[in-house]
């Protein structure tokens, strides 16, 4: 699971490349992944998280705490 964002749950979707010459081959179309540290107050403990960009601006607005709710209602372990 490398390419797997914990909060949104976004992961590696399929499709096709095209190139020039209208030959289609298999490609991966990966989420911005992006580790990043927070500080959790609740816990009083640091919390690392693997999270897509989209994530990280949603964790901005409504805040760690609501995030890790979020993660571990998922049932990921924090």
């Amino acid at each position: 699971m490398s390419a797997h964002c914990q909060l949104t749950g976004a992961e590696p979707v399929f499709g096709r490349k095209i190139s020039h010459s209208h030959r289609r081959t298999s490609r991966r179309f990966d989420p911005n992944i992006q580790n990043k540290r927070y500080w959790l107050p609740g816990e009083g403990r640091h919390v690392r998280l693997r999270l897509s960009a989209r994530a990280v601006r949603t964790v901005d607005i409504i805040g760690i705490e609501a995030a890790v709710a979020r993660i571990r209602a998922r049932g990921e372990r924090v």
